[in-house]
């Protein structure tokens, strides 16, 4: 991606490499905090409970299958129809629900606590990958660090902190395409087989590691290690997709249940063109009109990463996670949470900031991370439906 930019202060960088790099951590934690607060306020002026609003929609269903399993589910859990068939719960991928049952079994944690922690500690191992990723592509630390402001202040990136996958699969999805770049394929391999067990967006992580390794194999340059990804990378998507097709009796167990349960369903884009095109012609709220723009904000985003010639396996990861996002019909307003995985788009503006430096990024970067966090806030706080 271009030149390298120059390396500054490396005596202290160097001390840096010897331990943990306390930076990443602490802006995380920073912008998140500052994300909370705002989400406190505006559930306050909107007379709402905070507790109840951070663990809305469908951290529901997580908690109650980390509590309770897929069949000890509550009836009162409703699709997005408004009804509870059996097997509705096995829409959820039962990564994060495992994760939060094991933390749970701590001392003194239930399972919302126990999500929260699985969260924190899943947002703070991702921005360690972000940083390391950037530095990977640009030489550059500054840009890392860039990047997990630009990420943490995401719209939407409230769900970081939610119980919600995406923390936890953008942790794994950073270490697999890190694994990739630096030829370690078995750690690629594991960590989308984990992600594989996340949530769907898994088989997007699969295609993009698979391919690298294949292509590493045509080379004939890294031993057995491309087979071992191979391998590797597909299981957990496999593995749970086979469970719900047994459950359920239906090889396309877990697909029906998605389209009967959300009509989701994969329709090229139809959907998601006619969304935005309405919403630009048409009198919309503002939080609809801005969604819209945050949509075609993410394809430009893309065309930068293209024309700035990143890795292709980052291109390829962002490509299909905007084509899986976009590319699907079902609730419009939770396009800009589905984006959020797709961290690669964030890297042009990243380096470009980092390049300018000085006042401009600081204010340019301060605005962003106000915007972001007043959109997440907002979602939760002031829109009524769902995420």
């Amino acid at each position: 991606m271009g030149p390298h930019l120059p390396r500054r202060r490396e005596a202290t960088a160097t001390v840096r490499r010897r331990g943990l790099d306390p930076v990443p951590a602490v802006l995380y934690l920073t912008v998140h905090m500052l994300g909370i607060l705002v989400l406190a306020a505006l559930c306050a002026s909107q007379g709402k409970q905070f507790p109840p609003v951070l663990f809305s929609w469908d951290s529901d269903w997580y908690l109650q299958i980390a509590a309770n399993g897929y069949d000890g589910v509550s009836p009162t859990m409703l699709d997005g129809h408004g009804h509870h068939h059996q097997g509705t719960a096995m829409a959820f991928f039962p990564g994060l629900p495992l994760a939060i049952r094991a933390v749970a079994l701590l001392p003194g944690l239930d399972p919302p606590r126990a999500a929260l922690l699985v969260n924190l500690a899943a947002g703070l191992v991702c921005a360690y990958g972000l940083v390391r990723l950037a530095r990977l592509v640009t030489g550059s630390r500054r840009v890392g660090l860039v990047l997990v402001v630009l990420f943490s202040a995401a719209p939407m990136s409230v769900v970081l902190v939610m119980p919600y996958t995406e923390a936890l699969f953008c942790a794994l999805s950073v270490w697999a395409l890190v694994g990739v770049l630096e030829n370690r394929w078995s750690r690629a391999g594991l960590c989308c087989l984990a992600a594989g067990l996340i949530r769907p967006t898994g088989v997007v992580l699969i295609a993009v590691v698979v391919t690298a390794a294949v292509v590493a194999l045509a080379r004939g340059r890294s031993g057995r290690g491309p087979w071992a990804a191979c391998l590797l990378a597909p299981l957990g998507t496999l593995a749970y997709l086979g469970w719900v097709a047994v459950r359920t009796g239906q090889p396309d167990g877990y697909f029906e249940i998605q389209q009967r349960g959300w009509s989701s369903s994969f329709d090229g884009g139809v959907s998601t063109a006619r969304f935005v095109l309405e919403t630009l012609t048409t009198d919309k709220d503002t939080f609809v009109t801005l969604t819209a723009w945050l949509v075609l904000c993410a394809v430009v985003l893309l065309v930068l990463c293209l024309h700035g010639r990143l890795p292709w396996p980052l291109v390829m990861f962002a490509a299909l996670v905007l084509a899986l996002a976009l590319g699907s019909d079902g609730l419009m307003f939770s396009k800009v949470r589905l984006m959020l995985p797709a961290f690669p788009l964030l890297l042009p503006p990243a380096l470009g900031l980092a390049r300018r430096g000085g006042l401009t990024a600081i204010v340019s970067t301060t605005l962003f991370v106000c915007f972001g966090s007043w959109f997440s806030a907002y979602a939760l706080a002031v829109w009524p439906y769902a995420i």
